[in-house]
């Protein structure tokens, strides 16, 4: 089954083509992982998945629900990139507050375990947001996301401003997430994740997808010892 499908879609900002004629398929429990330069057009296809901006051309659908229906995103949790909560919650109210909002309730072992997973303290999450960092603004995040429970994971930029503790912790929890069935698709910087996290890879530059495949298959086909020169291989051609 097909946990999201883009076909043919395009999308414009200020008469500048950002996604030209993008055809994807994601497989339900799939990991799945868009990697590109700045300004590739990530974070707009991401939004274009979700129905935060329109596209000129083209269709997506969310486990062949067209994404414009809003009970498409029913079965999904997403984390934006840069994600800044609101300032005059606590942690802990902020998660209460997504809690009611998309009527999911946690057994108090699994909320404990994310939390600590992220290294959210009790006493963390009894302060204000406003005082975050941009770590920690991430790491609440990322805790609302996978107490959701949901079946279908979008992340834009997951592992952005995490210390190396938690990206290791988090790394394992997507791994455990994956065995369970889960989907995931996000879009990253960093390619040692993509070749620890992922079933299949694109490489979009240029607002098109140069390459759709495992990690191994870009390595093979662009030549390259390493994923990172099969990246720059393939941008570069």
């Amino acid at each position: 089954m097909l946990a999201i499908e883009f076909k043919n879609v395009y999308k414009n900002y200020n008469n500048k083509q950002v996604l030209n004629n993008i055809n994807l398929e994601i497989f339900a429990g799939e990991s799945f992982g868009l990697v590109g330069v700045n300004g590739a057009g990530k974070t707009t296809m991401l939004k274009s998945l979700l129905d935060l901006c329109g596209i000129e051309q083209g269709s997506i659908n969310l486990f062949a629900v067209q994404h414009t229906n809003h009970n498409a995103r029913s079965k999904l949790a997403f984390l934006p990139e840069q994600f800044t909560p609101p300032y005059y919650l606590t942690g802990q109210k902020f998660l209460t507050y997504m809690t009611k909002l998309y009527d999911y309730t946690n057994a108090p072992e699994q909320v404990q375990t994310i939390c600590e997973l992220l290294s959210l303290s009790a006493a963390v999450l009894k302060q204000p947001v406003c005082d975050y960092s941009k770590g920690m603004s991430q790491k609440l995040g990322l805790a609302a996301c996978l107490l959701a429970n949901k079946r279908l994971l979008v992340l834009d930029e997951p592992m952005a401003g995490l210390d190396p503790k938690v990206r290791a912790y988090l790394k394992q929890n997507f791994l455990d997430l994956k065995r369970k069935g889960t989907t995931m698709f996000f879009s990253t910087h960093l390619l040692a994740d993509v070749e620890e996290l992922c079933d299949r890879m694109a490489i979009l530059h240029e607002g098109k997808l140069q390459f759709v495949g495992t990690p191994a298959e870009c390595c093979t086909i662009f030549s390259a010892p390493n994923l990172e020169q099969a990246y720059l291989n393939c941008i570069e051609k």
